[in-house]
């Protein structure tokens, strides 16, 4: 007896193109989650301990709202790393280098610094509910942290630019702008004795970096979306 065979599924989206989009999901969060905080007052790195008892104060909730988001992120920042290596690994492996393995770990390691921004950012929202005052130790943890998270932006910037540049994934002007970005992240979490102590046009340098490597991000993530499955694109 012939046995009918199953009409063949639609083809699944390639890892390579779901990473993609999880790139311009983690540039969307990582903005949102900004948009939420920022206009609100969220002090500056280097403020002074009455400004940020006052702003955890008045806003202990929208800090857990906006850290809501950042667990997403931080699946999405992975998700992206995992398909930048895959999208990059066959060329690289032609060409003797592992650049792409040195910007995925960049992102790993910028989850994990993030990760502690963002639990002392939820513990000075707590104690300030329960009428606890912020505590400056803490507070100048989260600036070290967060400005010193700035050395793993730039390795990611730096690994996936170069990876992308020598295998042709991404064209000249994206790899320069990410290497661009890497050099205001690196130059920020060098400077952070001095960021952290006295705020000011220092701290513009990481927020420079910053800006550039959303963008980068969703170029990047747009670049994936198009790439074909399994390797660079050839430019």
């Amino acid at each position: 007896m012939l046995r009918t065979l199953p009409r063949s599924a639609p083809a699944a989206m390639s890892f390579t193109r779901v990473s993609g989009l999880a790139g311009l999901g983690f540039a969307f969060l990582i903005v949102a989650g900004n948009a939420v905080l920022v206009p609100a007052g969220l002090p500056r790195t280097g403020a002074g301990i009455d400004e940020v008892d006052g702003f955890f104060r008045a806003h202990h909730d929208l800090v857990g709202i906006g850290s809501a988001l950042t667990p997403a992120a931080w699946v999405l920042a992975t998700v992206f790393g995992a398909g930048a290596v895959r999208a990059l690994w066959r060329a690289e492996g032609e060409h003797g280098s592992a650049w792409a393995l040195v910007g995925f770990a960049g992102l790993l390691l910028q989850n994990a610094a993030f990760a502690g921004v963002i639990a002392i950012r939820l513990a000075l929202a707590s104690t300030a509910a329960d009428g606890v005052g912020a505590d400056t130790g803490l507070w100048a943890l989260h600036d070290a942290l967060f400005t010193l998270n700035g050395t793993f932006l730039a390795l990611a910037l730096v690994g996936l630019s170069l990876g992308g540049l020598r295998t042709g994934l991404v064209r000249p002007w994206h790899g320069r702008w990410g290497l661009v970005s890497a050099a205001l992240m690196l130059g920020s979490a060098g400077l952070t004795p001095w960021v952290v102590d006295r705020p000011g046009p220092l701290g513009l340098l990481g927020l420079a970096g910053w800006l550039t490597w959303v963008v980068w991000i969703v170029v990047y993530g747009i670049v994936l979306l198009r790439a074909e499955p399994g390797r660079p694109t050839g430019r």
